[in-house]
């Protein structure tokens, strides 16, 4: 956001810039009381013979610098030019990309409407909703997702069954329209080195990871610190996102040494609202997404339509 500081800076930079060029072109354009008559031989010889005459600007220089002056005067009066100050058409980057969002919502309400009232589960079976949503996700989910859904490093796969915060219909729809923010707490401080060690043992052995049985042992006695969201069982908690560490799939990587710096460091994961995208959209996202684990979509491919 620009500041009031900066803005007043731009605005005198601007208008010092066009009074500059207006003040440039009047003197070279004056006549000077030591300058030859116009069309006269100026004393200056090159290469022995080369001289130069006192000849006048082009006129159509001149119309053409004053009328770039003039432009930018008018300019500086209709758009916001100078900084936050204010323009005689109210325009702004904000206005226009509402206008814009505006015109393309009121151009493509009749194709989501089609689908309106209709539940998520009802709309991944059908293939023109699919349709819609795959270009939804390509527009706007790939980035992160990936565009086969698959996800990434950090990022959830949205073609299986493991779902951090729900996979049922509406807790996707929910995710979508609120967003998620994932907290898990370092405990390096807390457990110290050694208990690190222990607990990333426990942990890793429970999707098959081999370790020293006395670490494991140990870590399982540590790991009532992680209880309280992984669950004793440690199957996780979707109504908190805290994962499954029991299946074998890793939101950032199963290696020792990853596993360690995630239970030393802690993870911080967000995924925005796609609130703006209206509840029509919305739930023909949820579909596509829904289908996907569900044997009824094709993975997006990004830039499709």
């Amino acid at each position: 956001m620009m500041t009031p500081g900066l803005s007043v800076i731009i605005a005198i930079v601007s208008i010092l810039n066009v009074v500059g060029c207006g003040w440039l072109i009047w003197w070279t354009a004056r006549r000077r009381p030591d300058e030859v008559s116009q069309g006269e031989v100026i004393d200056h010889v090159w290469d022995g013979d080369l001289r130069e005459r006192n000849n006048p600007m082009p006129r159509w220089w001149l119309i053409l610098f004053f009328a770039s002056i003039g432009f930018c005067l008018l300019y500086f009066a209709l758009y916001p030019a100078l900084g936050t100050f204010g323009n005689l058409l109210h325009w702004s980057k904000a206005s226009q990309y509402e206008a814009e969002m505006t015109a393309a919502r009121r151009e493509y309400a009749p194709v989501y409407a089609a689908f309106a009232g209709r539940s998520v589960e009802d709309l991944s079976k059908d293939p023109r909703a699919l349709a819609l949503g795959h270009s939804l996700f390509a527009n706007n989910c790939v980035q992160c997702h990936g565009s086969d859904a698959r996800g990434a490093r950090g990022f959830p796969n949205l073609t299986d069954q493991d779902w951090l915060y729900g996979g049922t219909p509406d807790r996707i729809v929910e995710t979508i329209t609120n967003g998620r923010e994932g907290v898990m707490p370092a405990l390096g401080e807390v457990l110290g080195p050694q208990g690190v060690t222990e607990v990333v043992a426990y942990v890793r052995s429970l999707s098959g990871a081999q370790a020293a049985p006395a670490l494991i042992e140990a870590g399982r006695a540590r790991f009532v610190l992680c209880a309280a969201c992984h669950g004793a069982d440690a199957k996780g908690n979707q109504a908190i996102g805290a994962p499954n560490l029991s299946d074998d799939i890793w939101l950032y990587g199963g290696s020792e040494a990853t596993v360690r710096q995630t239970v030393t460091y802690g993870r911080h994961g967000q995924m925005p609202s796609h609130r703006w995208l209206g509840e029509d959209r919305i739930r023909l996202l949820a579909a596509y997404v829904y289908s996907l684990s569900h044997g009824g979509g094709t993975p997006a491919v990004a830039g499709t339509p």
